[in-house]
């Protein structure tokens, strides 16, 4: 049986380039960066070359970028980073209610620090209106951070038009661009973001590294203290084999993308306009146009997401339940609440993110397939009501 991997949202297969990259400097090219020895020198060549290469695909200065253990880290450190250098100027955050967890919760703990988080709402897309964010800025606002491409459901963001309304009134910028780095094409003054968080392993390369792009003149500060490294922006010594892993990955994406976004989203489409000519009952998610190449959130009546899930894998087709980072958490989630989707719609969703191995008859399998699952896990589930009742 093959076996169908539809969860690239969640992660991705780290590429066999980029493996090859990385594994001379687990051995003979080991040296500390920072030592001063042929050895650390060839390691600090290593991390300066995948830092040019990750700037000039986002479009930055290489000095703008800033290595971190991923994106949780570079999601925590702008926003702590931010609250804690400008706590003299303001103490109000700005943030979608649709973000990830990596930033709603440094978003919490801020506000038990005494900042005031404001959550704006967003439409049944899942879309931010930029008039919103204005309303929502005032004179204590310190950033306003609003993600790029939403992991569940897929929507991008009006970037573009958020910073120009943000930026008029002196206010800095973040986006989680998990998501749509080396997925979606962009530069960072063309979305025009003060701050950017980016992550490997959802680009083809290795988990546990990721970078924060911090435009120049930004003020914030460091969320790890001990050496200088990064700049004195984040201590502690660099993991050169992933670094370098990042770099090929963002190689690779360099080569692929125009292509990859192309595919992915014929095969989008194509796996969306089946659903919806073989299953009833259903619910698309996300907007219709704005959203990630190949990501598609649907949400089935009648059925829970687990047993499905479970049933699919059963028969070798891996997706996940929503979101995978929060696929064992008994609450339904906190996008789909946002979106204004049903308790029972929202406890009956699934997403496919479809990647570079995805292939057409993939999705033809899948097509094949999900209709008699969903019937008969509706069936079941219409008996097991029907004999609870009294």
């Amino acid at each position: 049986m093959k076996r169908i991997y539809l969860d690239h949202a969640a992660t991705t297969p780290t590429d066999p380039e980029v493996v090859d990259a990385m594994i001379p400097y687990f051995h003979d090219r080991f040296g500390n960066p920072s030592s001063l020895h042929s050895f650390g020198r060839e390691g600090k060549v290593a991390v300066e070359t995948a830092r040019r290469k990750v700037a000039a695909f986002l479009g930055a200065e290489p000095e703008e970028v800033v290595f971190t253990s991923g994106g949780t880290e570079s999601n925590n450190m702008a926003l702590r980073g931010v609250a804690r250098a400008l706590r003299d100027r303001g103490h109000h955050v700005v943030a979608s209610s649709v973000e990830h967890h990596a930033v709603i919760e440094p978003c919490r703990d801020l506000a038990e620090e005494g900042c005031e988080i404001t959550w704006l709402p967003v439409d049944a897309h899942g879309l931010v209106d930029p008039a919103d964010v204005a309303r929502a800025v005032t004179n204590r606002t310190i950033l306003v951070s609003v993600m790029h491409g939403n992991n569940e459901i897929g929507t991008i963001q009006p970037i573009a038009e958020i910073s120009r309304l943000v930026h008029g009134k002196g206010v800095y910028l973040h986006t989680d661009a998990v998501q749509t780095f080396g997925h979606v094409p962009f530069t960072v003054d063309e979305i025009g973001v003060d701050l950017l968080s980016l992550s490997a392993h959802k680009l083809y390369g290795p988990k546990g590294v990721g970078a924060l792009y911090v435009r120049k003149g930004t003020r914030i500060a460091p969320l790890l203290r001990g050496g200088g490294q990064e700049g004195g922006r984040r201590a502690s010594t660099e993991n050169v084999p992933a670094i370098v892993g990042l770099g090929k990955a963002v190689d690779l994406a360099r080569e692929k993308l125009a292509g990859e976004v192309a595919e992915l989203t014929h095969l989008r489409d194509r796996f969306m306009e089946g659903l919806r000519q073989r299953v009833d009952g259903i619910r698309i998610n996300g907007h219709p146009v704005h959203r990630l190449p190949g990501n598609v959130s649907v949400s089935f009546d009648g059925v829970e997401a687990e047993p499905l899930l479970l049933t699919l894998d059963l028969m070798g087709i891996a997706c996940s339940g929503g979101s995978a980072c929060s696929s064992t958490a008994v609450e339904a989630s906190h996008v789909l609440t946002a979106i204004g989707l049903e308790p029972g719609m929202a406890r009956g969703t699934l997403r496919f993110s479809l990647g570079r191995a995805t292939t057409r008859e993939d999705i033809d399998r899948v097509l094949e397939v999900l209709p008699p699952v969903v019937k008969r896990l509706r069936s079941a589930a219409r008996k097991g009501h029907e004999e609870r009742k009294p």
